[in-house]
């Protein structure tokens, strides 16, 4: 059952960035890569495309992670609807998921640690990193905030795609493996849902 929510939210996915391209069988380091991951011209297009999709809509809020390719495609969208960049709200809580030591290595190397049960990745971290619960507790954790301080407001979540899966279940009150059942629907870069 879903939630009832005082305001509205739209969640947008930074678009592609250099990673992707570059190393897309590799983990993202934390909180990022070095250098940052900047957006390629495809992931420029798909935010100035979010952006259309999001005028007139009336957003109020726009929170974001703090790093680069996620502050480039709020910055861009913040253009597009006539949103000062100044006040958008960068928050470290909405960062990608931690893969602690598993960060610029092969995403293989992170299965074969869970023995290839991506279950397991709910409650045990990888080492120096995170479970997949602790990055949804924190980004819960401002999306609760959020619902606490503000009502019939509509706000822009910008993040990464395993916070807003891992919010997007939270929200929908589903269980670990209706979770992994749903991955291969995970929000795409540049994609934006109405929540």
């Amino acid at each position: 059952m879903k939630k009832i929510l005082r305001n509205k939210y739209f969640l947008l996915r930074h678009g592609k960035n250099v990673h992707q391209v570059e190393k897309k069988d590799i983990a993202y380091c934390y909180p990022d890569d070095s250098p940052p991951c900047e957006l390629i011209e495809e992931g420029v297009k798909e935010a100035t495309n979010a952006g259309n999709y999001l005028k007139g809509l009336g957003i109020d809020i726009i929170i974001c992670s703090d790093t680069l390719r996620t502050k480039q495609t709020a910055e861009i969208v913040a253009d597009m609807i006539d949103y000062e960049e100044k006040d958008i709200v960068f928050e470290s809580r909405l960062c990608d998921k931690n893969w602690g030591t598993f960060g610029g290595k092969q995403k293989t190397e992170i299965w074969n640690y869970y023995n290839e049960d991506k279950i397991k990745a709910f409650d045990i971290a990888p080492p120096l990193g995170e479970t997949w619960h602790e990055c949804q507790q924190r980004i819960v954790d401002v999306f609760d905030e959020l619902e606490n301080q503000y009502k019939e407001k509509v706000i822009l979540i910008v993040s990464h795609s395993n916070p807003l899966w891992l919010l997007e279940g939270y929200l929908n009150d589903n269980t670990e493996q209706e979770m992994l059942n749903a991955y291969d629907k995970i929000i795409k870069t540049g994609e934006v849902r109405k929540i």
